[in-house]
């Protein structure tokens, strides 16, 4: 599996996301700049965190009209994998991959911590590493975090399926008190309704090894690989 890191000005998760694909998985990984067009030769693209373009105007609001953007969209388009994390979940809702939008906090407060997530289906390559109904602990750390979405499109994304993380307590339950920036219905992450195109708030990649005190995180890159060993 050949991994794409899209590199934007002002990315900080980048590298992160690389040391995970290509470090620990040893898989074939190549940064690919925000000027590029082709990729072609990619299996999965990742949208890292971070600030692309400073957040100027809005999250993600400059990073849509990028050409890698646009060939990240045809790339969509094609049934390929696209996983968008924090920044990259919100360039991935201003691109128009994915619905609703990430607003302010709750508290207007920059939020940094560890929270618990569920996971809310496993029949998909992001998360066929878990068990339905799992809580895994993942970092957060963001201002613009809280995931909103007019009532329609909300009905159906829970009908669809389509929220496969959701903030919850220990024990699994979605509550207020447990949802770190005021998202609607506690939604983490969402997927498009073909079920390749992720954007999750929490990051992965900074629970995928031992010293970093978790690897719950680990489990998605796990699942993509035994996925695409399947289709293989």
């Amino acid at each position: 599996m050949k991994f794409g890191v899209v590199v934007f000005p002002g990315s900080n998760c980048d590298r992160d996301v690389a040391t995970v694909t290509e470090g620990l998985l040893q898989q074939p990984t190549r940064m690919v700049w925000h000027e590029e067009s082709d990729i072609s030769d990619l299996d999965v693209v990742v949208v890292p965190g971070g600030f692309s373009y400073g957040d100027y105007l809005r999250c993600g609001a400059i990073a849509r009209f990028s050409p890698v953007m646009q060939a990240t969209i045809k790339h969509a388009e094609q049934g390929k994998l696209v996983l968008g994390i924090c920044n990259g979940f919100q360039v991935l809702t201003e691109a128009g991959l994915l619905p609703g939008a990430l607003v302010r906090n709750r508290d207007l407060h920059f939020v940094c911590d560890r929270v618990p997530v569920k996971v809310e289906r496993n029949d998909l390559p992001w998360t066929q590493g878990y068990q339905a109904g799992e809580v895994i602990t993942l970092p957060i750390a963001h201002g613009e975090g809280s995931y909103y979405a007019d009532p329609d499109t909300l009905a159906e994304l829970e009908a669809n399926g389509q929220v496969l993380f959701r903030y919850c307590t220990a024990a699994g339950e979605a509550e207020n008190g447990s949802n770190p920036n005021g998202s609607l219905n506690n939604i983490a992450g969402i997927c498009n309704h073909r079920g390749n195109v992720l954007g999750m708030m929490p990051h992965p990649e900074r629970a995928a090894e031992p010293i970093l005190g978790n690897t719950d995180g680990m489990k998605l890159f796990h699942g993509l690989l035994s996925a695409v060993a399947a289709i293989a």
